[in-house]
């Protein structure tokens, strides 16, 4: 039965666009973000695989009877597929043998299947969805005045307006987007982040790879991560930052596996670089930048809240840095793009880039706000823009200081887009 109040979700239109492509979809993504609801509103027929009812006969017929739970009306949702690793290649045999495109959508737990029961990648049959929390579009914070498609457009005329002031950001951040807490009460919706930080430490990252951890060591690890947001650090840089700040130190090669598992269940997803074509043979940096994938973990994680952020404006910025990329990573991949970071040993940076795949590009610099930071973001984007060489590829579609804080949506006498994070949209 479907949720009487689902919010829409820019998943919704890419899951039907995929489903129109490939016999399955796999969606993906971290505990809570609303992977099954989304599926719901399009599926034809479900299958709860972790009906307590069913459970155990579920699981005995994809040993003996697999095509039975495959039947239904199409698409048929299998929810919770991995506590039965052996229906992926039911479903990619059924997928071959109907030679129909649509036919299931597949969502479970974050935690990894076991790979050992299934013998066929599923390549050309299954195509993957990633989903994370909502955007502040999705939650409705944002107004969407300003579009990033509009923008990759040829959009000059920005304007729009956001409703959100530095306190009410604050409390988003700490919030965060997870579906369940959006139409809560503000105090009980603070608490859903902490209950999943929680959840992370005391179970699902020793599910992620069937590892026992200690949950002190894992809280060691995630405040260390929080504290090294929007950075390129390497994992012995946080084996030191956790040193210097706890009694026992962890091992280069624990931080390693901790971090890996916590990849496995999408509690963080690091950004990869960029790589243009520059005018100047200038080394470019080539690490991961570390992020959560929503800022709400990171803040239960470092133990504050929103009143914590207003008072210490440096953390604030970090956390808002991991919501601004949590947004465009969800805007992006609407518009068939992904979101890296660019850094060179000269010191250039910008925080975000989104490039889609027929090659047109944004250059994003993230600020909290005020007007002397705006001026810096906007510089810096233009002295990123003069070491491109555009003879060998286009020049970017725009260029967009995004602020936290600020009424309107505007466009400088020097071509820079300046828009708070509470207008922008997909």
């Amino acid at each position: 039965m479907k949720p009487k109040s689902y919010r829409k979700r820019i998943a919704d239109e890419i899951l039907i666009r995929k489903l129109e492509g490939k016999g399955a979809v796999l969606i993906e993504g971290p505990k809570w973000c609303g992977k099954t609801t989304t599926a719901e509103q399009i599926a034809g027929s479900i299958l709860y695989m972790d009906d307590p009812q069913t459970k155990e006969q579920n699981i005995s017929l994809s040993e003996l009877n697999p095509k039975r739970l495959l039947s239904g009306e199409t698409p048929r949702l299998i929810d919770e597929w991995q506590l039965a690793p052996k229906l992926w290649d039911a479903v990619r045999f059924e997928v071959d043998h109907r030679g129909e495109m649509g036919q299931f959508i597949l969502t479970g737990s974050a935690v990894p299947v076991d790979t050992r029961e299934i013998t066929h990648s599923g390549t050309g049959r299954f195509t993957w969805l990633t989903m994370r929390p909502m955007s502040l579009y999705e939650s409705g914070e944002s107004t969407g005045d300003v579009s990033l498609k509009s923008l990759f457009d040829g959009l000059t005329d920005v304007d729009g307006a956001s409703n959100i002031d530095i306190d009410r950001l604050a409390f988003l951040t700490c919030r965060g987007g997870w579906p369940q807490s959006v139409d809560m009460r503000d105090e009980i919706a603070l608490d859903q982040a902490i209950d999943y930080y929680d959840a992370v430490v005391q179970s699902d990252i020793n599910r992620a790879d069937n590892v026992q951890k200690n949950p002190e060591r894992v809280k060691r690890l995630m405040r260390s991560y929080a504290r090294n947001q929007g950075s390129q650090v390497p994992q012995t840089v946080l084996a030191h930052d956790i040193a210097a700040n706890d009694d026992s130190p962890l091992s280069e090669d624990t931080v390693s596996s901790y971090l890996n598992a916590l990849r496995k269940i999408f509690v963080v997803e690091d950004m990869p670089a960029w790589n243009p074509n520059l005018r100047s043979k200038t080394a470019i940096r080539s690490a991961d930048t570390r992020y959560y994938v929503d800022p709400s973990i990171a803040a239960a994680a470092l133990g504050i809240g929103p009143v914590d952020l207003i008072n210490d404006l440096r953390t604030f910025g970090f956390l808002f840095e991991t919501l601004c990329v949590r947004d465009l990573r969800v805007y992006a991949d609407s518009l068939g793009g992904g979101v890296y970071h660019y850094r060179d040993k000269d010191g250039q940076e910008c925080d975000a880039v989104i490039h889609l795949r027929n090659g047109r590009y944004g250059l994003i610099e993230i600020k909290l706000g005020g007007d002397r930071f705006i001026e810096e973001g906007a510089e810096n984007l233009k002295s990123m823009l003069s070491k491109i060489d555009t003879d060998k590829m286009r020049e970017p579609s725009f260029l967009m200081v995004l602020t936290g804080t600020g009424d309107y949506a505007y466009r400088r006498k020097d071509g820079v887009s300046v828009v708070p994070i509470g207008c922008l949209k997909n």
